[in-house]
């Protein structure tokens, strides 16, 4: 087994557990929680597989990505009733996010695409998912209304972009940009620092 394939897997469950800690202020029964967890899981890969032509798309031919989803969710539906903070999602979502966007990148450099479109890949990877869970929860994608999100993704992906062309070792090289990636976004969210907005004239 794979260290990129218990990466995966990882990043699935997180996602999973992410997307049942927002969907529990919606107030939905187990099953739509499983289901938005579930699709929020395996959407970023989903696309990212679409976009680069591996078909079928990694999940239909090895449904343990849907089995982890599913127990991940099922385990954060009873555990999510205890009170936690409101925001509390934002930690493993940014553990979720440092996971996939170093999955997507590495998968898109195994398959000869140039650097800017294997990065591209990884934030595709990364932030995808977590659209659609805040989409199917009636929110405005947090990567739409937070302190640096995607910004965070695309460095990491560039970072381990960087240090395979310097032949550093591929998994000390996800590590680095995982870690790299969950700073900027802890750092972020600390204290809310963010990219310039675009505001309308008053």
């Amino acid at each position: 087994m794979s260290f990129i394939y218990l990466l995966d897997l990882c990043a699935v469950a997180v996602c999973a557990i992410t997307a049942t800690l927002e969907a529990r202020r919606r107030e939905l029964d187990w099953f739509g929680v499983v289901v938005i967890a579930v699709i929020a899981g395996i959407g970023g890969g989903t696309l990212r597989d679409i976009l680069l032509g591996r078909l079928p798309v990694y999940w239909v031919h090895d449904p343990a990505y849907v089995v982890v989803g599913v127990v991940a969710a099922s385990f954060a539906f009873f555990f999510g009733r205890l009170r936690l903070p409101l925001n509390f999602f934002l930690i493993p979502d940014a553990i979720g996010l440092a996971l996939f966007t170093v999955i997507g990148t590495s998968i898109a450099l195994t398959l000869g695409t140039p650097w800017l479109i294997a990065a591209l890949m990884g934030v595709i990877t990364g932030v995808f998912g977590g659209v659609i869970r805040d989409i199917l929860c009636n929110e405005i994608p947090l990567i739409f209304r937070t302190d640096i999100y995607a910004t965070a993704s695309f460095a990491g992906a560039l970072l381990l972009i960087v240090l395979d062309s310097y032949r550093v070792n591929h998994n000390i090289a996800i590590v680095l940009s995982m870690v790299c990636i969950i700073v900027i976004r802890l750092v972020a969210i600390r204290w809310h620092i963010s990219l310039p907005r675009l505001r309308a004239d008053t």
